[in-house]
């Protein structure tokens, strides 16, 4: 016998969210708006009290990756956050400097970002300030490097 699953009525759109946030935080900028999806670029200044605030206020219950990029000149975190009240998923984009490649936790706020962010460092020397566990998951902590990275040299003696 099959099951029928109802789900109820978002109480807010992707519209009401993004203005929400825009009011809240002016120093992040809205990239894309889609169907139960938004996109943001957010300062890492901002990045804990805008997901803070997307938690508390927002009905933001779950963050599902925290993926790092390298793009040679700068790294970029991307963050997928969920609202199963309100059905809508965000992609929250946070830029960081190559030479300085730190930005907060969010492990304090989502239990789940825990091995996410640890994965990060890892493989790719992001740290994460205020981090319950910041230490490898995968390499051995003697490591010095992070494989990851484009800059990485393959069959390099380390």
């Amino acid at each position: 016998m099959s099951q029928v699953i109802v789900y109820d009525k978002p109480d807010r759109s992707e519209e009401e969210v993004a203005s929400a946030i825009r009011a809240k935080f002016p120093s992040v900028e809205l990239l894309k708006v889609a169907p139960r999806r938004l996109h943001f670029r957010a300062p890492r200044e901002s990045l804990f009290e805008l997901c803070k605030f997307m938690r508390d206020e927002l009905a933001f219950e779950h963050a599902s990756c925290v993926t790092p990029v390298d793009y040679l000149d700068h790294f970029t975190v991307v963050y997928h956050i969920s609202s199963w009240t309100d059905h809508i998923l965000a992609e929250v984009q946070v830029d960081l400097p190559r030479d300085d490649p730190t930005v907060d936790s969010i492990a304090p706020l989502w239990g789940g970002a825990n091995w996410h962010e640890r994965e990060a460092y890892d493989l790719m020397g992001i740290v994460f300030k205020g981090h319950p566990d910041l230490r490898r998951i995968m390499l051995p902590e003697e490591f010095r490097f992070h494989p990851l990275r484009k800059d990485f040299i393959v069959g390099r003696r380390v």
